[in-house]
């Protein structure tokens, strides 16, 4: 199944949640698309909120189903810490994750973008592959000719914060992993026990 490519607004309003991150979606029309969607009092059945749920993570990071299963898959390998946690905390490692975080892109979309025209650099080395899993201390940033990008200085300027997870360097453009991130530093919206349940059902 490859990854979703079609109206983002119409998936944030089918899933209440702004992919976007900006609200923008949900701020005219709080509810589903099409013509009963303000008059849909339907209630999800028990597999259907867990698979909502599944729907909302999956499609706020921008997986396509197979990698999002394989690194739920590898979420459960660790021996340490609960399993929904762990799963959250390798989709922040993602390099177009953390690109987004660091505030080079304003969207997900956008970082990935970046990530895959080779604009970043990791350690110093260019890295065009958005899934690379970035370790605690590695070092983010543009490449020197892309530092003069209007998107990118665009998003830098409309940046107004950063988690605690990271730091950013603003004369060089610099960022990085300084820790893994707690799981109350992550999306409140999402549910990550009924993702678990999903997949258990499943796997």
């Amino acid at each position: 199944m490859s990854r979703y490519t079609g109206p983002s607004w119409k998936v944030s309003r089918r899933l209440g949640l702004s992919l976007s991150g900006t609200g923008k979606e949900l701020a005219r029309r709080p509810y589903a698309p099409g013509d009963h969607g303000p008059n849909n009092r339907r209630k999800l059945s028990e597999y259907g909120t867990q698979m909502r749920e599944k729907q909302k993570l999956r499609m706020m990071y921008g997986l396509n189903e197979r990698q999002f299963r394989n690194l739920f898959v590898r979420a459960g390998k660790i021996k340490e810490g609960k399993h929904g946690v762990n799963f959250m905390i390798l989709l922040e490692r993602r390099l177009d994750n953390l690109v987004y975080r660091l505030g080079f892109a304003t969207t997900r979309a956008q970082a990935r973008q970046l990530v895959a025209h080779g604009h970043i650099t990791v350690d110093g080395k260019r890295v065009d592959i958005p899934s690379y899993e970035v370790e605690v201390g590695q070092e983010i940033s543009l490449r020197e000719r892309s530092r003069n990008l209007v998107i990118v200085k665009s998003a830098l300027e409309s940046t107004v914060s950063r988690p605690s997870f990271v730091t950013f360097d603003d004369t060089k453009l610099t960022g990085s992993l300084v820790r893994l991130p707690e799981r109350d530093e992550l999306e409140p919206e999402i549910d990550e026990s009924l993702v678990v349940e999903f997949y258990n059902q499943k796997l």
